[in-house]
């Protein structure tokens, strides 16, 4: 099922063999997604050696392209679109010289005519053995259209002495409600085998996606505790702080329910919650994952009404700091659009395993911080043992999946800090895959299409699975169609709407900020910083907590803290106590009294309720102490942007 791409160049990578031979036609190939995924995807399988050398390209779309302008198009492309660090201009020649092109309409029966000619020449002079993979990257309104022809023109199904398989490969959508794709779904079946088709979701060709299966049912020490009496609940965060990028029209008929929570996040939601399959064999896999979606709890009204939380985002500010519009303000989108840019939900499982444990979810565009990630926490043991020390409350062990940007999997627990006192603070063990692993970075498509090339449909989407994470998500659809959002409720730039907030702690739980590297460089200081000392910084923060009106620093005080606001927003005030500035989520404040201990030049208060990240200067220190060299930079960047001159033995002295 998992496939790992490196930079050998030898036929089959080493380890993995190269994929079947075949004919690839794609309709749709003058798009963005051919030149922006699939060609860059098609080109690191021939760099590590996995894609067949008998194999060739056919496109097709109504620009009107020859063999050689595509080929020449796409030479352009693949030097922007590349995720190598080095370009192989070896490899890419192999590959392009296999890529043909045919112009022409979906509905012109002269077309699929010159298509399946094309198919037949190809596949002889590359010797494919009538194998034909059919990738429609192309809106689902055309599905049945180009299967009716294929079929009508005889390429849908095997012919000749050859034999040989065929396949399709369709893009998401599938379907924009439950109506939909189950009509799609009837569409598609009337002219094609379930074992034939292959319904692609990007997100699952990740590798910290895939390895989720891997780490569940390789690790003797986690499976014995993935169950309701361990697991306190789960929470799977995707955060965008983009907005619509110019696809303002395709967006408003979509939000984020359809285009990120319904398909993306059942799916990966299915994986970490499914029992252990009998093998890695396909259908053995997706008759797991069918199980556990079916046990999803189906909301009616008034629990979509108690349980999900939308919003969408008004002005406000970008990643860069800068004004950034309301969803409204975006091109094409209507100026009264009820359409949801976040969403947030909690989810009940039916099942023995989940019973009790609640699952919270939540997207959105335009938030303060950029990230995938899924927390599974674990139920907290008894502070009876603590009770006499200096020890309030003992924090939650947490397992964390970060799939996007930061790679890797986190353990957070509870340490003892050095010293005669009992003291506790939490601390981590972490794995990379960017320090593990030495992998090409990759589109996401490459073990897709590598997949179904062999057959293995076990990343794709089932008949089944598309409708029953429909059917979850049909209540929600029809509930927020009939009732008005009360939009705009959040500005761009913010952890989106309170109501996000309020539905976790009315169970007394809260929404667990994940700091990332990535993150973390936005602040000046940091921005030079290598990975590993970053790591060891975002180990360092501690959580705090301030209410409304509540001081965070003042004035003239001896500064030791950096601070960095997770959520809520904090005003800076004069000697008269009046407000200069307001800052939300996401910034900062506070960073010079890492450098040295001097007074405060301003005063901060928590204009609402705050959590804020701390990061105090012994602690600073002691990251900074094994890594000197890394002093002297922080110091020319002081210097630079601070006008401080502090030297580097000063720096690393304790206060």
């Amino acid at each position: 099922m998992v496939t790992q791409f490196s930079d050998s160049n030898t036929q089959g990578g080493g380890s993995q063999p190269a994929a079947e031979p075949c004919v690839l036609v794609i309709f749709g190939a003058s798009g963005d997604l051919t030149k922006r995924l699939l060609m860059p995807a098609f080109y690191n399988l021939v760099c590590d050696g996995l894609l067949s050398a008998n194999f060739a390209i056919i496109g097709t779309a109504l620009d009107p392209f020859t063999t050689e302008s595509f080929r020449e198009k796409m030479s352009t492309d693949i030097k922007q679109f590349s995720t190598r660090v080095e370009f192989d201009q070896k490899s890419w020649d192999s590959l392009c010289s296999r890529l043909y092109y045919t112009p022409g309409s979906f509905d012109d029966d002269a077309n699929f005519a010159r298509i399946a000619e094309m198919v037949a020449k190809v596949g002889a002079e590359y010797n494919t053995g009538g194998n034909v993979l059919f990738y429609m990257a192309t809106p689902p309104s055309v599905f049945g259209l180009i299967s009716s022809k294929l079929e009508k023109s005889g390429l849908s199904a095997a012919t000749g002495d050859s034999g040989g398989w065929r396949r399709i490969i369709v893009e998401k959508p599938f379907g924009t409600d439950l109506p939909s794709a189950i009509a799609l779904n009837r569409e598609i079946l009337k002219y094609w085998k379930e074992s034939q088709i292959f319904r692609i979701d990007h997100y699952l060709g990740k590798e910290t996606v895939q390895n989720i299966v891997a780490f569940r049912f390789s690790n003797g020490m986690f499976e014995p505790l993935w169950n309701r009496n361990f697991i306190d609940h789960i929470q799977f965060t995707v955060g965008e702080v983009v907005g619509v990028e110019g696809r303002g029209g395709y967006y408003d008929r979509s939000g984020v329910l359809r285009d990120m929570i319904q398909n993306h996040m059942f799916q990966m939601l299915a994986y970490l919650c499914m029992e252990p399959p009998a093998s890695f064999a396909a259908e053995a896999v997706r008759n797991e994952k069918a199980k556990v979606l079916e046990a999803v709890r189906i909301m009616d009204a008034d629990a979509v009404r108690l349980n999900t939380v939308r919003g969408q985002y008004g002005p406000g500010h970008g990643p860069d700091g800068k004004p950034a519009p309301g969803y409204r303000e975006e091109p094409s989108v209507p100026p009264e659009s009820n359409t949801e840019t976040f969403a947030a939900m909690k989810l009940n499982i039916d099942n023995w395993r989940w019973h009790g444990v609640p699952i919270y979810l939540r997207s959105g565009k335009r938030l303060w911080k950029r990230g995938t990630e899924i927390i599974v926490q674990l139920k907290t043991v008894p502070d009876v043992v603590f009770k006499g020390t200096p020890v309030e409350a003992l924090e939650p062990n947490r397992l964390v999946f970060h799939i996007q940007p930061d790679q890797g999997i986190e353990l957070q627990f509870q340490a003892k800090t050095p010293g005669p006192v009992m003291s506790l603070q939490k601390v981590n063990m972490r794995f990379d895959y960017g320090e593990s692993f030495s992998a090409s970075r990759g589109t996401g498509y490459e073990v897709l299409t590598y997949n179904a090339m062999n057959g293995d449909a076990t990343l794709f989407s089932r008949t089944d699975l598309v409708e029953t994470a429909w059917r979850i998500a049909q209540p929600m659809l029809d509930v927020w169609k009939a009732e008005p959002g009360g939009f705009p409720n959040y500005p761009a730039g913010t952890w989106g709407p309170k109501a996000a907030f309020d539905l976790i702690e009315r169970d007394g739980r809260k929404w667990a900020a994940i700091m990332t590297r990535e993150t973390l460089q936005k602040i000046p200081l940091f921005e030079a910083v290598d990975p590993v000392m970053l790591s060891s910084l975002i180990m360092a923060l501690k959580p705090a907590v301030f209410q409304p009106g509540e001081m965070i620093m003042k004035k003239g005080e001896i500064g030791r803290t950096l601070f960095i606001i997770s959520r809520g927003d904090v005003e800076v005030l004069d000697d008269a106590g009046e407000v200069v500035a307001t800052l939300g989520d996401g910034n900062f404040f506070g960073e010079i009294s890492l450098l040295m201990s001097a007074p405060r030049t301003a005063t901060v208060r928590a204009n609402s309720y705050c959590d804020l990240y701390m990061l105090d200067k012994s602690d600073f220190t002691r990251v900074l102490r094994d890594r000197p060299k890394v002093a002297q930079s922080l110091m020319e960047i002081a210097t630079k942007r601070y006008n401080i001159t502090v030297s580097p033995d000063k720096l690393l002295e304790e206060d």
